[in-house]
């Protein structure tokens, strides 16, 4: 039997993280977790082999663990979809700075290690394609980042990721949209929530798109970037299905027996979520065209089979 592989893990006490480690765990993988708080990440995530305090900075103790890891998996920054949290433009930029430094630290230890890992793959965004305005253009891997920004802003997440390809290492930036989960308090479950109590819309004006993935297909399509060496620079984490705002609601309506019929005006939005509103209001589509073309076949390609199969779930 050959060597256990090991993957060094940040973020791993998020939602895509758990979903992750849990296959990671499945495959026979090893898992390393770096955690800001090992104690509560080892609450969160049982199935790792080792938790260890982590920081997003340029070095630290930490760094020893990665020498002679397959691979890391950088899931670390605070998510900017947190309900009743407003953003302005100052946060994004914040949260952006922290997760450069992290992003630096974790290809700086990469290359410095006696055996280098052969991959990073980092967290990134749809919004690497911009918000700015309306467009019915498909966005996939080939197309730069927006002038905008979003897309200035997720480019940095990007640029900060490929340093590890000067130093040899193969780097692969995972564009996640919006990751349809089955868990109380996700999105998914609020919005079906607010169609039961007969609240159900779309926001206007409804032509946007919505990129969307379900959970178990986000997180193999990172374990396709960690496995596969065809895969590099940006790789797009979203469902071949993509509708527009309004389309996606009246899906979710069919799912949950309740008639989408009370659109939601963009001022709303924007007061709850502040500048990331922009995510929703002015959405692009964007399609898995790397995915597909390597042949992967996702579990959940259409929107109400995902939806059904989430809601269904206790």
């Amino acid at each position: 039997m050959g060597e256990v592989q090991r993957i060094i893990v940040t973020g791993a006490t998020g939602l895509l993280g758990k979903a992750l480690c849990a296959e990671l765990r499945q495959r026979g993988y090893a898992i390393t977790v770096l955690s800001r708080d090992p104690d509560a990440a080892r609450a969160k995530v049982p199935e790792a082999a080792d938790y260890i305090a982590w920081q997003p900075e340029e070095t630290g103790t930490w760094a020893e663990a990665i020498d002679g890891a397959y691979g890391v998996v950088n899931l670390a920054g605070e998510p900017l979809f947190v309900f009743g949290k407003r953003w302005i433009y100052a946060g994004v930029q914040a949260v952006t700075a922290s997760r450069v430094k992290g992003i630096t630290g974790l290809a700086q230890a990469m290359s410095q290690a006696t055996n280098k890992p052969r991959v990073l793959v980092s967290a990134s965004a749809v919004g690497y394609y911009g918000f700015t305005g309306y467009t019915d253009e498909e966005m996939n891997e080939g197309h730069l980042p927006g002038t905008d920004f979003w897309g200035q802003n997720t480019a940095l997440w990007e640029a900060a990721t490929l340093q590890a390809e000067a130093k040899g290492i193969r780097a692969v930036c995972v564009r996640t949209g919006y990751v349809l989960d089955p868990y109380p308090g996700g999105g998914l479950r609020r919005q079906a929530e607010q169609f039961q109590r007969g609240f159900g819309g779309w926001i206007l004006p409804g032509k946007q798109w919505l990129p969307w993935i379900h959970l178990e297909d986000a997180a193999n399509l990172i374990l396709l970037a960690l496995e596969d060496e065809r895969v590099r620079g940006g790789l797009n984490l979203t469902a071949p299905q993509v509708l527009r705002s309004r389309d996606f609601a009246r899906t979710l309506g069919r799912v949950v027996g309740k008639r989408a019929w009370l659109p939601i005006p963009q001022a709303g939005i924007r007061s709850q979520l502040g500048v990331v509103a922009h995510v929703l209001t002015n959405g692009r589509q964007v399609v898995p065209k790397k995915a597909l073309e390597l042949g992967y076949q996702f579990l959940y390609p259409m929107l109400e089979q995902a939806m059904r199969h989430l809601l269904a779930a206790t």
